[in-house]
């Protein structure tokens, strides 16, 4: 089993599309969405969802308002604003509240009439650092699984394809990633295929190095723009310093051509083969529009290049 990662270390490079391309050109492989924090792969393969899973993230705090005192303890140990004082009725012959209206609070004051005021945990600000938990007198704060984004397995017309939803403001996208190739992996072993496309996150950051971390290539797919060439510098030494083999595609190579040749200086600085280069076209575009991957939706010198850089990656 060969694992192949399309990287860009910048986002708009055509990373998805050269992505997409190959899992049709690889005929039956898994495929993964490693871009967690904005998935789009399936925006052209349209896979069918078989199983969804839940993905738990760093543990959150909850307040017990049974238990809690009011006394703002948890507020001034609090250094991210995550613990809110909330005006609300509680509801008659239950621990619940009513009429919530949240208000961040700073500091406790002594004057505010303690039995119409409680204290919660904003969950989007709240780090999961505990330190409330300690803090609070009478341990009327207690950390609990916190559901933080979901994986899903499902089947394209060109293979299982394993992806993720990331929720919003969440955090630990490094090990949803590293769960997506886990599966991805594990599904590949079990059907004896060949290869796991990946599609992975644009930058350098954590998600990018779950990604990287054990792939047999790392096709890099940059753009001969300022930042396509600064970004691709950044992602090639990360690869090189984990140890994993670069090659290189030039997306719309024809756009500038001196930046298309510090590219290819750079490639040959570095000893980074370059397997093609994508000209500007618009059937590209098209094919977006249309939700199809592009060496499905047209057969001209665009889609030729990309089934040689399959050839070529496999042979390399």
């Amino acid at each position: 089993m060969k694992q192949i990662l399309v990287i860009s270390g910048k986002g708009g490079t055509g990373k998805t599309v050269v992505a997409a391309s190959l899992a049709v050109l690889a005929n039956k492989s898994v495929i993964a969405d490693c871009d967690v924090d904005a998935a789009d792969l399936h925006l052209l393969l349209h896979p069918e969802i078989r199983q969804t899973r839940i993905f738990t993230g760093l543990p959150k705090a909850v307040i017990d308002q049974e238990k809690c005192t009011s006394c703002g303890e948890c507020v001034k140990a609090c250094r991210y604003g995550a613990v809110l004082k909330v005006k609300s009725e509680k509801v008659e012959g239950k621990s619940e509240y009513k009429e919530l209206k949240p208000k961040k609070l700073q500091s406790p004051t002594s004057d505010f009439p303690l039995p119409t005021y409680h204290f919660f945990i904003d969950t989007i600000s709240c780090e999961g650092c505990a330190v409330c938990t300690h803090v609070c007198p009478v341990s009327a704060i207690f950390m609990t699984k916190h559901e933080a984004g979901q994986w899903f397995i499902s089947e394209t017309q060109f293979g299982t394809m394993v992806h993720a939803k990331l929720g919003i403001a969440e955090d630990n996208s490094g090990m949803l990633v590293t769960t997506v190739r886990k599966e991805a992996q594990a599904i590949a072993q079990k059907n004896n295929l060949e290869y796991v496309i990946i599609d992975g996150p644009p930058g350098i950051g954590c998600p990018v190095i779950a990604s990287l971390t054990g792939v047999d290539i790392a096709l890099i797919v940059t753009e001969p723009t300022l930042s396509g060439i600064h970004d691709m510098t950044r992602v090639l030494k990360l690869a090189n310093s984990l140890g994993i083999k670069a090659a290189c595609v030039i997306n719309k190579y024809d756009i500038n051509m001196n930046n298309t040749k510090k590219i290819s200086d750079l490639c040959h600085n570095t000893e980074t083969p370059i397997l093609g280069q994508i000209p500007y076209d618009e059937s590209v575009i098209e094919s977006i529009v249309a939700g199809v991957p592009l060496t499905m939706h047209v057969d001209n010198n665009t889609t030729a290049v990309l089934k040689q850089i399959w050839q070529q990656l496999k042979e390399y």
